[in-house]
């Protein structure tokens, strides 16, 4: 998760669902805040859902197996490549740097919740009881030709992952109180629709991410269309829906040029959209006055 504004997470669960009127009765003045996201978004919950890469075909397998192509071909040999990547929304999720630690010397993991980071930090520090990503590593690794070697990838991505921090897309500075100097790279996959309640607040985080970036440096993000709840075990919680032309102004505005734009038909089983699809961005902030 990115951080909810005060209000959004009101605005994030339907509230004709269960799960919405057990939050209304949380509610304080008719909206809560991102503590909610910190008390009830379950890490083991959400990875078991949406990321459960054992073989058998689902809708999930195959978002994931198109986002792991997607930046396989963005950071593969002759892609994006430089000192320093931010992942921004990392949530308890690895995979979308299998690609960008052979190319980056140093990376940045981020999340809004102390339980999402907890996460990060077992797998990178392999604890007992670190979530199981051989299946997916080995899938990066044979896009790569590499099928043999996914455990020395699991060792580069570790060495790689210089730190995890606490983000929120709404500050300013997304990382305060951390600074970081400006990033060739910041990344970031189905997360800025949940944690934005409306487009003008979609448009002002991805204004924020800019200025993690030196100018010509490179934003490579996911976002799910048309997409206005997901579940995370029992409970559900909303996104601002977005139509691709949406999101494509949104970059736009924010100061970036777009060098790729992918739509793909790929949708979650367990969203509340039908036929929603997936828009994949790379895109290069412009130069500075």
């Amino acid at each position: 998760m990115l951080g909810v504004e005060p209000g959004e997470l009101g605005a994030l669960i339907r509230p004709d669902s269960k799960e919405g009127a057990h939050f209304r009765d949380t509610m304080e003045g008719g909206f809560t805040g991102g503590d909610e996201y910190q008390k009830h978004f379950l890490p083991r919950d959400y990875l078991a859902t949406y990321y459960s890469f054992d073989g058998s075909p689902s809708p999930e397998a195959e978002m994931l197996k198109f986002n792991l192509e997607c930046l396989h071909k963005t950071f593969g040999p002759g892609g994006l490549q430089g000192d320093t990547l931010i992942d921004i929304g990392s949530g308890p999720t690895i995979y979308q740097v299998l690609a960008a630690c052979e190319s980056f010397q140093d990376i940045t993991l981020s999340d809004f919740t102390d339980r999402n980071r907890e996460e990060l930090e077992k797998w990178l520090k392999k604890e007992p009881g670190a979530y199981d990503w051989t299946p997916v590593v080995k899938f990066a690794c044979e896009l790569e030709g590499n099928s043999g070697q996914w455990e020395e990838k699991e060792e580069k991505l570790r060495a790689t992952v210089k730190r995890v921090l606490k983000c929120d897309v709404h500050l300013g500075n997304p990382l305060a109180p951390a600074v970081l100097p400006p990033a060739d790279c910041v990344l970031t996959l189905l997360a800025m629709e949940c944690a934005c309640c409306s487009l003008d607040a979609y448009c002002a985080a991805l204004c924020n991410l800019a200025s993690l970036l030196k100018p010509g440096g490179h934003l490579v993000t996911t976002v799910t269309l048309r997409l206005s709840s997901y579940m995370v075990g029992k409970r559900e919680f909303s996104c601002v829906a977005l139509e691709k032309e949406e999101v494509e102004q949104a970059v736009l505005d924010a100061g970036f040029d777009i060098e790729q734009l992918l739509q793909s038909p790929q949708s979650y089983s367990v969203t509340n959209a039908a036929n929603n699809g997936v828009c994949f961005i790379v895109a290069r902030k412009k130069p500075g006055p």
